[in-house]
């Protein structure tokens, strides 16, 4: 779901229902629910779906219930069913499927500030309860707009972790070439400055030294596997200045190429 539609559609509160039971809920076309799981996990299955295990958030929509809300046998499982509309009517609210979030502790005070907004056991003036039906539907819009937001926030870290591996495996396979960082970054897809920062959290280094040390590497290996000359080796793991390859080589070695193949000759 978009946040343009979030943006142009107002939610507005029904109900809200707490339970530790295995249950069927349905609705009909124009209430929507969204299930919020407190404690254990739970089995969603829409109508004609595989069952999904929810540990957090799921977010049912009525062309595709009844759903069928199973809680594990041997463990418990607690759990809040929000059922709510949306204004303008018939107007294209596409929320469907598990929610994530890491903001569970704030999502379970605004439960509990619904509940004891909706079990009010005063009677209200009509002030009052205009002003209560505002109170919850703030409410639920803030607890659509986590599990929206954080869903969204942790599927993109997740492709992105995923471009970064394909672009890890490419440094790997093609250390030879010529690689730089902004053309690495744009063949992940993402810019400069969040492919540095995910390099650096997925490597624990930067990209350019994760290269260094990658080509000094290969080197060593072709330095014990092939009596080949300094300088073509350095060509091969990509390095056009052998000058710039024996300083790398003695950086990151501690001795230079020549002093190394004398002592691999040693051996």
């Amino acid at each position: 779901m978009s946040f343009q539609q979030f943006v142009s559609i107002i939610p507005i509160f029904e109900r809200v229902e707490s339970s530790r039971m295995t249950q069927v809920i349905a609705s009909s076309a124009d209430r929507h629910m969204l299930v919020v799981v407190l404690r254990g996990h739970l089995s969603i299955s829409g109508q004609s779906q595989e069952p999904i295990l929810v540990s957090q958030g799921f977010a049912c929509h009525p062309q595709y219930g009844p759903f069928t809300i199973q809680v594990p046998k041997t463990k418990e499982a607690e759990y809040v069913v929000i059922t709510y509309r949306v204004f303008p009517e018939n107007s294209p609210w596409s929320l469907h499927g598990s929610l994530r979030t890491s903001s569970e502790v704030k999502v379970k005070y605004m439960l509990d500030e619904l509940f004891r907004t909706t079990e009010a056991n005063d009677v209200p003036s009509e002030d009052k309860y205009l002003v209560q039906q505002v109170r919850k539907r703030l409410i639920l819009e803030r607890i659509l707009f986590i599990y929206i937001y954080e869903t969204q926030m942790q599927r993109e870290t997740t492709a992105s972790l995923a471009s970064m591996e394909e672009s890890i495996s490419y440094i790997n396979e093609h250390y030879m070439l010529k690689l730089t960082l902004p053309m690495l970054a744009e063949r992940a897809g993402i810019s400069v400055g969040h492919y540095t920062v995910l390099f650096k959290n997925v490597t624990g280094t930067s990209m350019s030294r994760y290269l260094r040390s990658l080509r000094i590497s290969k080197a060593k290996q072709i330095f014990q596997q092939f009596r080949l000359p300094a300088k073509e080796v350095a060509q091969l793991v990509g390095f056009a200045d052998y000058f710039h390859f024996s300083r790398t080589f003695k950086q990151e070695v501690g001795c230079s190429p020549a002093a190394y193949l004398k002592e691999l000759h040693k051996i």
